[in-house]
């Protein structure tokens, strides 16, 4: 028992010293952005007690009181807060590099990506390169992108006959419209990863894995604090990561294996296969692994992120928009008489018709200004010690950008708060918006700088693309009696609480 007293003792002195130290010891080497004290090892374990729902409206509160840049301190880990523009982007683009890493997975994570065998995850370095560059110049290069033009079409059909089987089965005109819009999205991802059209059953178990797992998500959050204890206490958390991972394998290994076959049974310079993302991950030779090829259970993580990033954040943005169509019936006006007069009576919008229609860029814009699908980009990880703002970074800190922050800034958006497309046009305030935020930030739905997200470009062209022909096909109401509500709920996106009911009527062709 004295023993076990003394090890205490000299424990809690050990402690004492570091703690004593600590603010004695930073001071020397320059200033940390401020925060609230800490503990260390255990850090500002309160964070780790909130709730992830709450943890936005406490990154606001720490906001008020130390200004915007903030230091939490979780478990051993020291995360810094941005939620200013100029810092983001001296962070972002001018030091770009000292802040394009990751931070090292959680175990959930890990296991999810195959040891970081994935784009969002993988270490700033030559496979991440590697990774991302076979993405870009392959399935969402322009040219590839034009080549899907048919199958996009092929998905607006589905999306709009779910939507009037829907509002036909509720007597009234009502759709619940997510189901639709995460549904056509799956149908159209899936065939970019697979290159083939798979039936009913097979996209929705793909679905409903890959939904599964998303909902599943926030969970994981309790395996960044000492693993192996974690994987203990949280044992029924770890047996359902596990056997979710077992459903994907399950379903995508016989997918690549039959894609790897036909592939192999071409004859050379035969390209009768619709082009798929599989195809291009069976091709490459890993460069920090002597160029072996990538294993099944890595292509299922890189599948697996693609359906991911392509359907969920996609459906999210478009539910949001097309939400606050409903609730602003002018808004709706001004779309539909900007595509009468470009398309006169045709009935579907093609995507030639897009460029010339700046009032639906406008509206897609100002949904991913107010309602960005995540609020914070994915954490990033700083390589070499750095002076940003008056402060000194740290190597290794985990740096954290709060979007929905920027998106919301009052010296930059009028009546921030407020749905106004208008900003967009010429002689708003927002007009000629760089989404990139290249030359400075002033919105970053897709995040900013080396790890902006790839897809960027297919993202907004789905929005404009389903956007404009919701709008063409059907006139959209809100239910009787009901406002249309824009509270928030955090799932693996920031989501509709109150998921998106219309009234929708076929326009009188």
């Amino acid at each position: 028992g004295d023993q076990a007293m003394d090890t205490w003792i000299a424990v809690f002195l050990s402690l004492s010293l570091c703690l004593a130290l600590f603010p004695i010891l930073w001071r020397k080497k320059g200033r940390l952005p401020p925060g609230p004290a800490a503990f260390p090892i255990v850090g500002n374990l309160l964070w780790l007690t909130h709730p992830v729902s709450e943890f936005e409206y406490a990154v606001r509160e720490l906001r008020d009181r130390y200004g915007p840049i903030v230091t939490l301190h979780l478990g051993s880990r020291r995360s810094i807060m941005i939620a200013d523009r100029d810092l983001a982007h001296d962070m972002l683009v001018q030091h770009g590099a000292v802040f394009a890493d990751r931070p090292p997975p959680s175990a959930g994570v890990r296991l999810l990506s195959t040891n970081q065998h994935n784009i969002n995850t993988a270490g700033y370095g030559p496979q991440w390169r590697l990774l991302r560059r076979n993405l870009t110049s392959g399935l969402l290069h322009p040219s590839r992108v034009r080549q899907y033009a048919q199958s996009r079409e092929w998905v607006l059909g589905i999306l709009l006959s779910e939507l009037r089987r829907s509002a036909a089965t509720s007597g009234d005109g009502t759709a619940v419209v997510m189901g639709a819009f995460q549904h056509a999205m799956f149908c159209l991802l899936v065939l970019l990863c697979f290159g083939e059209k798979l039936d009913e059953k097979a996209i929705g178990e793909i679905s409903s894995v890959q939904q599964d797992l998303l909902k599943f998500f926030t969970k994981l959050n309790v395996f960044n604090f000492v693993p192996m204890v974690a994987k203990y206490v949280f044992r029924g958390r770890w047996q359902r990561l596990l056997e979710l991972r077992g459903r994907q394998r399950e379903i995508y290994v016989p997918l690549i294996t039959a894609r790897r076959r036909q592939k192999e049974a071409r004859s050379p310079g035969e390209n009768n296969l619709h082009f798929s993302y599989v195809d291009s991950l069976l091709d490459l030779e890993l460069p920090d692994e002597d160029g072996r090829n990538l294993s099944d259970e890595e292509i299922i993580s890189l599948c697996s992120e693609l359906l991911n990033a392509g359907t969920d954040t996609t459906s999210t943005a478009l539910e949001w928009t097309m939400a606050n169509v409903v609730k602003h019936p002018r808004v709706q006006e001004k779309l539909l008489a900007e595509m009468k007069g470009v398309m006169g009576t045709r009935e579907v919008v093609r995507e030639d018709d897009l460029q010339r229609l700046p009032y639906l860029k406008a509206v897609v814009m100002e949904g991913l200004r107010r309602h960005p699908p995540a609020h914070f980009v994915l954490p990033h990880k700083v390589t070499e010690e750095v002076a940003v703002g008056g402060y000194v970074i740290p190597p290794d800190a985990e740096v954290n950008f709060a979007v929905a922050e920027v998106n919301m800034d009052g010296r930059v958006w009028e009546e921030p708060m407020e749905f106004r497309p208008e900003r967009f046009l010429p002689g708003g305030e927002g007009e000629g918006v760089d989404m990139t935020g290249s030359r400075e930030i002033r919105m970053m739905p897709f995040g900013v700088g080396r790890r902006i997200c790839p897809g960027l470009a297919l993202a907004v062209l789905h929005l404009e693309y389903f956007v404009a022909n919701l709008v063409r096909e059907f006139e959209w109401k809100a239910v009787k009696g009901e406002e249309v509500d824009l509270s928030e709920k955090l799932e693996f996106t920031i989501v509709m609480k109150n998921p998106l009911k219309a009234r929708i009527f076929p326009r009188s062709k």
